[in-house]
C-alpha cells in the first residue's frame, strides 16, 4: 500500500511541476523573435523561408500604388467588393510593372496579440491565394503579418477598427 501511495505522490508532483513550468512563461525580449519584424515569408510551398535571409529580395515596398483590401470583423475572406484591388495588383504584376508584392495582413486592437498576428497572416494568405488564382506567379507574392501593431487609425471605435482590418500591398 505504501508503494502505491508513493508512486501516486511522485506522479502528482511531476505533473504539477510540469503544469507550473508550462504556465509560467512570460513575454520577454525573445518574443520579438517570434512576433517581431522577421515574420516576412516567401512562397509557403517552398518551406516558408524568411524573405530577409534571401539575398537580393526586398524586405519592403511601395504601399501607395493600390489601396488596402478591407475585411469584416474576425474574417479572412476577401469580400467581393474588395476583390477589384487584388485584380489591380495582379494586372500590375503580370504586366511586369513590379517584380513582386508583399501582402501585409493587419487586425484591429481587439483580441490578443497572438490571435491578431494569426488573423493577419490568414488575411495575407487569403489575398495571396486570390492573386495566385488570378494567374500571378506564386514566387512573386510574399506574406507578412503585422497583427494589431501598425494601425492606420489610432481610434478605439468601430470606424477605426474597420480601417485597421486590412491587407496592404507593398509592391517592389
Amino acid at each position: 500500500m505504501k508503494n502505491v501511495i508513493f508512486k501516486l505522490f511522485v506522479f502528482v508532483a511531476v505533473a504539477s511541476s510540469l503544469a507550473f513550468i508550462g504556465g509560467c512563461r512570460s513575454k520577454n525580449a525573445n518574443d520579438a523573435d517570434l512576433y517581431g519584424s522577421d515574420n516576412l515569408y516567401g512562397d509557403p510551398l517552398m518551406g516558408d523561408m524568411p524573405l530577409n535571409d534571401i539575398d537580393g529580395l526586398p524586405a519592403d515596398g511601395d504601399r501607395s500604388v493600390v489601396d488596402p483590401v478591407f475585411f469584416a470583423y474576425d474574417s479572412s475572406q476577401v469580400n467581393p467588393e474588395e476583390a477589384g484591388k487584388c485584380e489591380e495588383v495582379a494586372q500590375l504584376l503580370k504586366k511586369g510593372k513590379y517584380q513582386g508584392v508583399i501582402s501585409e495582413g493587419h487586425g484591429d486592437e481587439r483580441g490578443s496579440r497572438e490571435y491578431n498576428l494569426a488573423l493577419g497572416e490568414r488575411r495575407a494568405l487569403a489575398v495571396r491565394d486570390y492573386l495566385i488564382s488570378l494567374g500571378v506567379d506564386p514566387t512573386m507574392v510574399q506574406t507578412k503579418s503585422m497583427g494589431e501593431e501598425m494601425p492606420s487609425d489610432m481610434g478605439h471605435d468601430e470606424g477605426a477598427w474597420r480601417k485597421n482590418r486590412r491587407v496592404e500591398f507593398a509592391l517592389y
